[in-house]
């Protein structure tokens, strides 16, 4: 491999002749072999970063900040990137110190030489086109790694809110599918009063669609800007009118309605909007780990659990059990939802711990988030197309076990009183009749007077 050399503010260190990335990269992979996950595993950053630097380019360039043919090269460069060229080059880990310095660096070097070879120059040739001086031109790590993670997380909200909205489409075809259906509802596994397997499954659309608000309410939150603020919101090295500028180049570059921050320095040292989108990321991820538990527990058995409905059998069970399948995908579904549970925390200490003017711990705060989007949306994706859409009721069984539970009484209070009630749910238990039979055995209700009082809370 034949290298270059290049210079930065420590002194000269070779630089692998084939990278569009530089001197700084080149020492943050030395720092930071931590993780093993580079910031390209994360497209939507590598993409957001590309638009921050293409809107600053822009901003500059209107401003007589940097000459308009730089301008017009790094805007080339930044939209090769955004289009999904070079992005195995943004390869320093995302765990790093120095509050994303390096993930900006990693940006301004291969953005810069990228640019130059659009101009005509090798890679390197940092007096045509300068990472910092011209790429990084009136900004600072410090408003630009916090801006191109909103801008990721937003589009990450997007993709998390698709999958959500197909499964909650799949749930109330189920949802009709099953309207039939009659099965006892519970509290506390116990057996409580009738209801239909329709209704349980709309009840899960439901609640998907309660967390698609909730998300869509958080990304609107991260459409605060903090670009101009540079080190630690006074602006300072930003020209007069860059801040309004580049905000507003932004807004035509990503489509998103940005709003400056009301003050750059909080905005520079304040990460409680990660902190809510981590919240509501672990609400619905909860959500569909309880949703997950349930479907487990309505297919338990099946010849000993509870077998109301029966997954689709996605692989073999065990390496010694013959026939044996589990339910592998609300299982996979659980382990996402503890994982994010643990992030959520995580993120948590991380802002906690973000002292006076700047939070320096927003690496392990933007992988934690990422990594939990990147997982529910998968899970999500593979509970739909893997799990709900192929789900059967075991309707047989479930209207022998509704006939006989003790449960069915209480529809009977309004008609023959509490006491009548519990009298029938005690013969109900003791296995002697059915609900319905033991109403009339008992004298309380004709039969048939009976029977539609079941049909009419059993729907």
């Amino acid at each position: 491999m034949t290298h270059r050399r290049e210079r930065d503010s420590l002194g000269s260190i070779p630089v692998p002749e084939a990278a569009y990335w530089g001197a700084h990269t080149a020492r943050a992979l030395d720092n930071f072999p931590i993780s093993g996950v580079p910031v390209s595993r994360y497209p939507g950053l590598v993409v957001a970063l590309a638009m921050v630097k293409r809107a600053a380019a822009r901003a500059n360039r209107d401003l007589g900040a940097i000459d308009p043919v730089v301008a017009a090269a790094i805007d080339h460069a930044c939209r090769e990137i955004e289009g999904g060229n070079h992005h195995g080059h943004f390869c320093v880990d995302m765990i790093q110190g120095g509050a994303g310095t390096s993930t900006n660096m990693n940006a301004n070097e291969v953005i810069a030489n990228v640019a130059l070879e659009h101009l005509g120059h090798a890679r390197g040739r940092y007096e045509y086109v300068h990472p910092i001086d011209h790429v990084n031109r009136c900004q600072s790590t410090n408003d630009v790694y916090p801006t191109a993670i909103k801008l990721a997380l937003i589009s990450a909200i997007h993709c998390l809110d698709h999958e959500l909205a197909a499964l909650a489409e799949s749930m109330r075809i189920k949802g009709d599918e099953f309207a039939h259906v009659v099965k006892m509802g519970r509290t506390q596994l116990q057996d409580a009063v009738p209801m239909t397997l329709g209704r349980e499954f709309h009840a899960f659309a439901a609640t998907i669609e309660e967390d698609r608000c909730r998300l869509q309410e958080s990304a609107d939150l991260m459409l605060e800007c903090s670009l101009g603020a540079t080190a630690i919101g006074t602006g300072i090295t930003a020209v007069p009118g860059y801040r309004a500028r580049a905000v507003d180049a932004l807004s035509e570059i990503s489509g998103l309605p940005l709003v400056p921050a009301a003050d750059l320095l909080e905005a520079t040292s304040d990460v409680g909007v990660f902190m809510h989108v981590s919240g509501m990321l672990k609400r619905s991820a909860i959500k569909m780990s309880k949703i997950s538990s349930d479907l487990r527990l309505l297919s338990s058995g099946p010849q000993n659990g509870f077998a109301e409905i029966l997954l689709p059998a996605r692989q073999a069970g065990s390496s010694i059990m013959p026939g044996k399948v589990n339910p592998v995908i609300p299982e996979t579904l659980n382990q996402i939802a503890f994982a994010i549970a643990g992030a959520d925390t995580t993120v948590t200490m991380a802002a906690d711990n973000g002292q006076l003017q700047l939070n320096a711990f927003e690496p392990v705060i933007a992988n934690a988030l990422f990594q939990g989007f990147d997982w529910l949306t998968n899970g999500v994706r593979i509970l739909r197309t893997h799990c709900i859409e192929g789900i059967t009721a075991n309707e047989a069984e479930l209207g022998r076990r509704v006939s006989r539970s003790a449960g069915l009484a209480t529809a009977f209070i309004p008609a023959i009183g509490y006491a009548a009630a519990a009298e029938v749910a005690h013969k109900a238990k003791d296995g002697q009749m059915a609900v319905i039979d033991a109403v009339a055995a008992l004298g309380f209700m004709e039969r048939e007077d009976a029977q539609l009082i079941l049909d009419a809370v059993s729907t």
